[in-house]
């Protein structure tokens, strides 16, 4: 007796197809699971067993393989509990076999309830371009995998109603794509920032051009408190993006039947403690890092120096390519990682160097160590810097708010249609990202503006790279003036953001 059940596996954050394969013959009883399995996978023969038994169903005495192809890809996880008890019940006559056009995923309790997995939209848009018609998922995992769209998939919350459905006695309706709409409420705004005119200005930019960014102030000048502002103002996801987010953030088992998809830009914050592999990613089967979490979002560092170097250089590369190449013994996987980088420092150990009042006690070679824990190649990646100072009194008891993050995220949606009219309809395209071709064709300067651009270059000892992150900058203060042409005031402010002095 055999039979054969479409299912689906996860690697890196994009799924694959895997046949269950299932063959029952006459012989001393047992039970084997081959094609790779690991022990997650191992372990799935007693909760099937326990599964079948207790939905009133004869579990074979027989000898039955169970091959999971192909054969020689690892299979990890939990997904393959339901392909297998449905591959069972087909091939001991209990069922008919589903058909090419179904997949099922799912992890089984012992009473037969499904359980939800991770990954369930990268199978589901797997199983889209699979040409599978029908995919059957835990109830949870519902909405998350009906978000794939041209494809009808069906959450079930226990073994009892998909036989039934199955069988054609009571039908499952299909789960609808959950909605896109962004959830904004409760999230912190600008308005309530007191002063630092610049330093908005200076994320206004950097949100309107998806550029990197550098806060330098003292303790308390509200350089976190901004940062944490700054998804309030980046422009609305696309569908392409929310899928990318959405999958990076289901292999990691972030999303929930509540939250079924990544609506809202993410914001990642973490700890200076971090080690290098949680940044860019690892593990045994490798897993998405901080840095792909963060991806279409922001990566927040505070307190910058703090961070390890070995953390602060995993950066570089996918600063510059948008990806980050993860290699273990179990094999080399490639996540995305495409984000704005935003960092906070203090200009000395104490934060207080350069203050008016003189509390900083800090020597000019304590200055110097302290700085020097961020590398010239890593500082060479960030388009902005800018100073924030610490706040007057009179600017602290002002009783009005300030511009709402509402007003200042009109202005950086029109900045980004340019862009996007600019870049051909690219909606993952913005000046941060502009080549070498783009540049030459849409960053051309002229006249007064070039004789600035070369004096700076000259005075500043700029690099290859600074200078074009200039470029790019000045091309987004352009787009948020509304110019076509790149003028000499925006040349300007562009350069008065890489003139911070490091010790």
């Amino acid at each position: 007796m055999f039979s054969k059940v479409r299912s689906f596996g996860v690697s890196g954050v994009g799924g694959y197809n895997v046949t269950v394969e299932v063959y029952i013959t006459n012989g001393l009883p047992a039970f084997e699971v081959v094609g790779l399995p690991d022990a997650a996978v191992k372990e799935s023969r007693e909760r099937v067993r326990a599964a079948i038994k207790n939905n009133g169903y004869r579990f074979p005495v027989s000898r039955m393989t169970i091959n999971l192809a192909p054969a020689d890809k690892k299979k990890a996880g939990t997904m393959y509990d339901l392909p297998m008890l449905i591959g069972i019940l087909s091939a001991s006559g209990d069922i008919e076999n589903p058909g090419d056009d179904c997949a099922f995923i799912g992890e089984l309790s012992l009473t037969g309830e499904l359980r939800p997995v991770q990954g369930a939209l990268p199978m589901a848009i797997e199983a889209m371009r699979s040409g599978v018609k029908k995919l059957f998922v835990p109830y949870d995992n519902g909405p998350e995998a009906a978000f794939a769209r041209e494809i009808s998939v069906y959450p079930v919350k226990d073994v009892a109603q998909l036989i039934k459905h199955l069988k054609g006695e009571k039908p499952i309706e299909a789960a609808a794509p959950p909605e896109t709409e962004s959830i904004e409420e409760n999230l912190p705004d600008f308005a309530d920032v007191k002063g630092q005119e610049n330093v908005k200005r200076a994320f206004e930019i950097a949100a309107a051009g998806g550029h990197n960014i550098l806060l330098i102030g003292p303790p308390g000048a509200g350089k976190s408190m901004m940062a944490k502002r700054l998804p309030t103002i980046l422009p609305d996801m696309s569908r392409e993006e929310i899928i990318e987010c959405t999958e990076i953030h289901s292999v990691s088992g972030l999303t929930s039947r509540e939250r079924p998809i990544v609506s809202q830009r993410p914001f990642r914050s973490p700890h200076h403690t971090v080690s290098a592999a949680g940044l860019s990613g690892g593990g045994t089967v490798p897993k998405p890092g901080e840095i792909s979490l963060a991806h279409n979002g922001v990566l927040f560092l505070d307190e910058m120096p703090e961070f390890r170097n070995d953390v602060l250089e995993v950066l570089r590369q996918p600063l510059e390519d948008g990806e980050v190449t993860v290699s273990r013994v179990s094999g080399t996987l490639t996540f995305p990682s495409r984000f704005m980088l935003v960092c906070a420092m203090n200009p000395c150990k104490c934060g207080w160097y350069g203050h008016p009042s003189g509390r900083c006690k800090c020597s000019e070679k304590d200055v110097r160590r302290y700085h020097s824990r961020i590398s010239g190649p890593l500082l060479d990646r960030i388009d902005i810097i800018v100073e924030v100072p610490a706040l007057e009194y009179e600017e602290l008891r002002r009783k009005e708010p300030a511009e709402s993050s509402a007003a200042i995220k009109k202005r950086v949606n029109t900045a980004r249609e340019i862009q996007r009219k600019r870049y051909g309809q690219n909606s993952t395209m913005c000046n941060a990202r502009a080549g070498s071709r783009e540049l030459r064709e849409f960053c051309a300067l002229s006249g007064e503006s070039e004789i600035l651009m070369k004096g700076a270059f000259d005075a500043m000892g700029l690099s290859a790279r600074s200078y074009d992150r200039i470029l790019r900058v000045a091309r987004t203060i352009a787009d948020l003036s509304g110019e076509e042409n790149i003028g000499p005031e925006h040349i300007a402010e562009a350069i008065q953001y890489r003139s911070y002095e490091f010790i």
